[in-house]
């Protein structure tokens, strides 16, 4: 078991080297809290962290009723062209999620919920994605590398916050959150749960079903599959955490002969830890890139369960 640890330690720090330059994840946080008001009947908090980095990142903060520390879900917004969005999809949802949205789904159930801006979206959208993802580039940066930094200091975050508990963390998404969440969970132990609703794409299924126009640039990331990077391999770093994937197989960003050979890896990975128990995939086979409601009850069971 400590060998399994020691190769994910330096695994982990062989997919960071791919994600171009970042500032340095030490470098402490300045936080600043912007309001605290009630909004679609929720308790939330907006803060903006400063790191170092590009820019500085707003923050959504749903709270539940209670004292704390409270559970809590670092949630990952979509994408699907809405630029305008980003994090107020735990307030305000979207087309390809249920209603009520999550936010103040979790805070009923005890769970608060964080949520940030990635580059280009909400408070943070300044520019074109592409013209981003281009200077970025220019520049030895990695887009993806630098959302899914931003999102990892939101771990910071929440371990300081004083009313959320930063032992029990989870991640979840839907899309281009789901990809961002099984990445973070990937690189960051603290992440103790994973969900991943709808993009769980497997790279070399996307290729063979000519998908690769599915997701925006920025999901590319150089030399990942020249480094043998699979979606397996990513995911296999989550073990032996509760690990939960939800997917309709007539979703092109899932092709269902990717999700077998994902299925396949992790069975077997999460078996060697003695935990299979810990990996579950759930596919629906006339669904689409959209949340059911047979996936939200999946989706709170497991996060009754786990977290």
């Amino acid at each position: 078991m400590e060998d399994q640890i020691l190769n994910q330690q330096q695994q982990r720090l062989e997919l960071i080297s791919l994600l171009g330059d970042l500032p340095d994840p030490n470098t402490p946080l300045s936080t600043i809290l912007v309001s605290e008001q009630i909004e679609h009947g929720l308790n939330t908090q907006r803060w903006e962290i400063e790191f170092g980095g590009i820019e500085a990142v707003p923050i959504l903060v749903i709270l539940p009723e209670g004292e704390g520390p409270f559970p809590v879900v670092l949630y990952n917004h979509a994408h699907g062209g809405h630029y305008e969005h980003g994090k107020e999809e735990l307030l305000t949802g979207r087309p390809a999620i249920l209603d009520p949205p999550y936010g103040g789904v979790l805070a009923a159930r005890g769970i608060a919920s964080v949520g940030i801006d990635t580059f280009v979206f909400g408070e943070r959208n300044h520019d074109h994605e592409a013209a981003t993802f281009k200077r970025m580039l220019w520049n030895g940066q990695v887009m993806w590398g630098l959302m899914v930094y931003d999102n990892l200091r939101a771990v910071d975050f929440i371990e300081q916050h004083p009313l959320l508990d930063g032992k029990r963390i989870a991640t979840m998404g839907l899309s281009m959150g789901s990809t961002m969440a099984w990445w973070c969970a990937a690189l960051d132990e603290r992440i103790k749960v994973c969900i991943d609703l709808c993009c769980l794409s497997d790279f070399d299924a996307l290729v063979e079903t000519n998908n690769l126009n599915g997701h925006s640039v920025y999901y590319f990331v150089p030399n990942l599959l020249k480094e043998g990077w699979s979606t397996s391999r990513i995911n296999a770093l989550i073990a032996p955490r509760p690990r939960l994937a939800l997917a309709g197989d007539l979703d092109p960003l899932t092709p269902p002969h990717g999700l077998e050979r994902i299925d396949k890896h992790l069975c077997k990975v999460y078996s060697e830890h003695g935990k299979a128990e810990n990996w579950r995939i759930v596919r629906y086979p006339d669904i689409g890139h959209v949340e059911i409601p047979e996936m939200r009850v999946e989706v709170l069971s497991f996060l009754d369960e786990h977290l």
